[in-house]
């Protein structure tokens, strides 16, 4: 395979470890890195994101990515939450005829849930269309634990009567943002972000009506669930102390309904230390994705990531890692692909090319 120049958007956890990738991979050259803030522009990425100097300064200006003509861009900017700015730096790419895969707009995994709104999807295939260019979304949720991994494990039945897709993790060691959107740490009266059935669904419901379009069917109704558990003494994090009193785990779940069933189901359990809310749904081992198929036959699947380097980083951590692999790996069957949007039901089997060496 030839080598596939690559600019990175964003240096943030999952940006920064994709870029320590790309610096020792054989497949992939780093030409360029893009930032949002302007504080982090000018450096050089090695000695920003705590490596050697690599000769390549970072830059806020889009134009001077787009003028080193890399086969792709791989985005690893901020959530939804920032559309607009996300849809500004992507299209610019797209235009110029440069690819992008992301893992920033999850809402984006499935393209056609009808929870998109319309700002999101049409300056995106426009900008397709002028550049005939491709852009594909993924994510670990929404993202393969949460669409490969059941697809792929439904191909193995006769007969599927439920599927359901759970993320099982410990977040005490885990830096990223969770009280405003899981309402983790915080008093139970409070409503996260993602309490709320339409946010949850368009945030992280979009594999739901993807898997029912694979498997061919209709959803009637998509439904959510939500519930939270109270920690009763002090927990110690990461980022602080959760206390007493204030939610300390949070379960729900994404349906989707069809002839009056539950038939595809996403599942979060996200916990403060692996004894809360001990009568919730827990993995044979700690830190897992786990995909439970009822069916002929019936299947149940565990996977963990882990780091083994010793450098004590969170699974959840190695999960952002895979996260962000999956779209610099994608790079080369995209730039394959017809312009458009891209979803995992248009790519083919990604087997890593340059990971053994």
């Amino acid at each position: 395979m030839n080598k596939k120049r690559v600019v990175v958007w964003g240096t943030g956890v999952v940006g920064s470890m994709v870029i320590a990738e790309i610096l020792e991979h054989p497949v992939f050259e780093l030409v360029g890195v893009g930032v949002t803030r302007s504080e982090r522009a000018g450096q050089d990425v090695g000695t920003l994101v705590g490596l050697g100097e690599t000769g390549i300064t970072t830059t806020t200006s889009v134009e001077e990515l787009i003028a080193l003509r890399p086969d792709a861009l791989v985005h690893y900017g901020p959530t939804a939450q920032y559309a607009d700015e996300n849809i500004k730096v992507m299209s610019a790419f797209l235009r110029a005829g440069i690819d992008v895969c992301s893992t920033a707009m999850t809402p984006w995994v499935w393209p056609g849930m009808k929870q998109n709104p319309g700002n999101w999807i049409t300056p995106i295939e426009e900008a397709c269309a002028a550049g005939n260019a491709s852009c594909f979304t993924t994510g670990i949720d929404p993202g393969f634990a949460n669409d490969l991994f059941p697809l792929t494990l439904m191909g193995l039945c006769g007969r599927v009567d439920s599927v359901r897709a759970s993320e099982l993790l410990d977040y005490t060691d885990y830096e990223g943002d969770y009280e405003d959107e899981m309402g983790i740490g915080r008093p139970p009266s409070y409503t996260p972000l993602l309490e709320i059935p339409d946010l949850l669904i368009m945030a992280w419901g979009a594999t739901v009506p993807m898997i029912a379009h694979a498997a061919g069917i209709e959803l009637d109704d998509i439904t959510t669930t939500w519930e939270k558990w109270v920690t009763p003494t002090d927990r110690k994090t990461a980022k602080g102390v959760i206390e007493a009193g204030n939610v300390a785990a949070i379960r729900f779940t994404i349906n989707g309904v069809y002839q009056g069933r539950e038939v595809i189901s996403l599942e979060h359990v996200n916990r403060i230390g692996l004894d809360a809310a001990p009568d919730w749904p827990a993995g044979a081992g700690d830190d897992v994705y786990r995909v439970d198929i009822i069916g002929s036959p019936s299947i149940s699947q565990e996977t963990a990531f882990r780091f083994t380097d010793g450098s004590g980083r969170a699974p959840a951590v190695a999960g952002c890692l895979a996260t962000g692999l999956r779209a610099l790996n994608a790079v080369p069957y995209v730039n394959d692909l017809p312009a458009g949007w891209v979803t995992a039901l248009d790519l083919p089997l990604i087997p890593g090319v340059g990971t053994i060496r």
